[in-house]
């Protein structure tokens, strides 16, 4: 039989020849057709042509996300401000095949060639890498500030209702499993704190610091002057009404500015709590030798964040990631870290892996999404708040399974001659 004259497939049947298992929840599609056992709590519903075409012209998350985001593909029985169940059952469970040539185009003759057109992305994504580069070279000063506006600037508010009172958007420590958020956030900075040996009147820089959380902290319970720096105008702002309620401006500042702009020097201690993973694994060099050139002889630098589980393959995040959550967001292992640090002239000290933690942070940003659901959608649209529950119930899944780490890594600005201040052995 000639592939002119065969029976057009349905498109749960066209779907079915490019998985190798089965499709593991149920999934209906608008054709009536569906697949996946019937039983299902958990269901994809693809709603429409555009939905299709999303999906036909960018396989993978980014098609996935497109559909999702636009509204033309439903998921149900999950929150959209949690949908970790679902995330398990397709990132655990679903795999896809390559079919022979003849197969594969039978499958695109039933689902349609007009499909192939890409249809105009949801509002939510952010200019793909080519677009990009056009407004300045990877990790420039006017790149980096547009990436991070992307993400940081889209409503103080919104993030009040995700993260919480502290207004931390990194990883958590818990002290114990059921500790709250507030108490592991708190940890987390104290923890910090600790493993610099900050004491009354020294200098903290912390660079990258969101909405002012570690300069606070450090002022308020060390009483440490403490600088942040950071490209969002939204968190600065925040952060600045923040230190002037609590009674910290004689000893906290947060700066609206790239760290490269720094010129204060002879800092005792310097923290970088999620900011690697925005300034590109080519500029690791240059970031660390910028921070030791702004650190004192002997003092301590903590950097904080999100890395590989190795040290090979690519640096870039997935194009979900990049196109909706942080554009030209770069990850590495952290052994990279460790290298770069040293290459600076940084001793490593220590060394920890927290990725427990970060999987129990997301859990409750995503629980804070679901609380509160109705009023984040006052402040954003729909898609935003979808991407957000789909960013971070993924991200807690792939911590989980040991595909992503946080780590800390510790070094001194160790004397030309060795000599050291470091204890014996430390117990943070």
């Amino acid at each position: 039989m000639s592939i002119a004259s065969e029976t057009r497939l349905t498109i749960a049947q066209a779907f079915d020849r490019l998985l190798r298992d089965g499709m593991p929840i149920r999934f209906e599609a608008f054709d009536g057709s569906s697949l996946g056992p019937e039983d299902s709590l958990l269901r994809l519903r693809l709603l429409n042509e555009r939905g299709l075409a999303y999906l036909m012209t960018a396989p993978g998350d980014l098609g996935f996300a497109r559909a999702y985001v636009s509204g033309d593909l439903e998921i149900d029985g999950v929150h959209p401000g949690d949908p970790y169940d679902i995330m398990v059952a397709l990132m655990s469970r679903l795999r896809f095949r390559v079919p022979s040539a003849p197969e594969m185009v039978r499958i695109i003759r039933s689902l349609g060639f007009g499909n192939l057109k890409p249809p105009t992305p949801p509002t939510e994504e952010h200019l793909p890498k080519w677009r990009r580069a056009l407004e300045g070279l990877r990790h420039s000063k006017t790149r980096d500030a547009e990436a991070i506006e992307h993400h940081y600037d889209v409503s103080n508010r919104f993030y009040e209702l995700v993260l919480g009172p502290s207004m931390t958007y990194t990883c958590a420590v818990f002290p114990k499993a059921d500790a709250s958020l507030e108490e592991a956030q708190s940890e987390k900075y104290d923890l910090i704190c600790r493993k610099l040996d900050l004491k009354a009147g020294d200098r903290l820089l912390d660079l990258g610091c969101g909405w002012g959380g570690m300069v606070r902290h450090a002022a308020q319970h060390y009483g440490v002057r403490a600088l942040g720096v950071t490209l969002s105008r939204e968190q600065a702002a925040w952060a600045g009404a923040a230190i002037e309620r609590e009674g910290l401006s004689g000893l906290a500042e947060v700066r609206h500015s790239d760290y490269r702009d720094v010129t204060e020097t002879g800092f005792d201690a310097i923290s970088s709590i999620g900011l690697t993973e925005h300034i590109g694994v080519r500029q690791y060099a240059d970031y660390f030798g910028f921070a030791r050139s702004r650190v004192k002889v002997d003092g301590r630098m903590l950097n904080h964040c999100i890395t590989r589980r190795d040290n090979t393959g690519r640096a870039n995040a997935g194009q979900f990631i990049d196109r909706y959550v942080f554009p030209d967001g770069e990850l590495a292992g952290a052994g990279t870290i460790v290298t770069a640090m040293q290459d600076a002239g940084f001793e490593v000290r220590h060394l920890e892996d927290l990725r427990d933690h970060y999987a129990l942070t997301l859990k409750a940003w995503c629980q804070n999404l679901v609380d509160h659901w109705d009023e984040a959608l006052d402040e954003v649209t729909p898609g935003r708040a979808k991407v957000w529950g789909i960013y971070m119930a993924g991200s807690r899944l792939a911590f989980e399974r040991n595909e992503i780490q946080l780590t800390h890594v510790l070094g001194v600005n160790t004397p030309a001659e060795g000599s050291s201040s470091y204890p014996l052995r430390v117990d943070f």
